[in-house]
């Protein structure tokens, strides 16, 4: 099992997995966002991937079987972040035929280091229970805030 980095040869694939992770993340999608995003994101990885988007996968038959992405941003320095540079987890994600195979863990592990050798300050994620475990056995710790996470939606 080999964790590679995603190319522009892979968009496609990419668009595909990232919306079927969406599709079970949220329990469904309307015809709208898929149509939506179908447009926008493969233009997104055109321009960003392996630049502040890396994209990490494992083959297998010909096809990607699993992938993570992680966001790099960068910031201005704080002690929460002393390089400025943060990563976010994103898309975890393993197609039912190749689940418990430990493919997650495998591509995290490669995430994790390459953010290091980035000089990523902190990554972060939001765990889903399934996740939850492989995430704290790999370090993950849960945030404990005085801040409040709020969000405004721009419509």
């Amino acid at each position: 099992m080999t964790v590679e980095n995603a190319n522009i040869s892979d968009i496609t694939l990419l668009t595909e997995l990232r919306l079927a992770y969406l599709e079970e993340d949220y329990g469904g999608l309307s015809e709208d966002v898929i149509r939506k995003i179908s447009q926008e994101l493969p233009d997104y990885f055109r321009r960003n991937l392996n630049q502040n988007i890396f994209c990490y996968v494992i083959r297998e038959k010909e096809e990607i079987a699993a992938c993570a992405f992680l966001l790099v941003v960068e910031k201005p320095m704080s002690p929460a972040f002393i390089t400025g540079r943060t990563g976010t987890v994103l898309n975890v994600y393993t197609k039912p035929a190749y689940r418990r195979k430990g493919y997650a863990g495998k591509i995290m592990e490669k995430l994790l280091s390459d953010a290091a050798e980035k000089y990523v300050s902190v990554v972060e994620l939001k765990a889903t229970e399934e996740g939850y475990h492989l995430y704290k056995a790999l370090g993950f710790t849960d945030e404990v805030s005085k801040y409040h996470l709020m969000k405004w939606y721009c419509q």
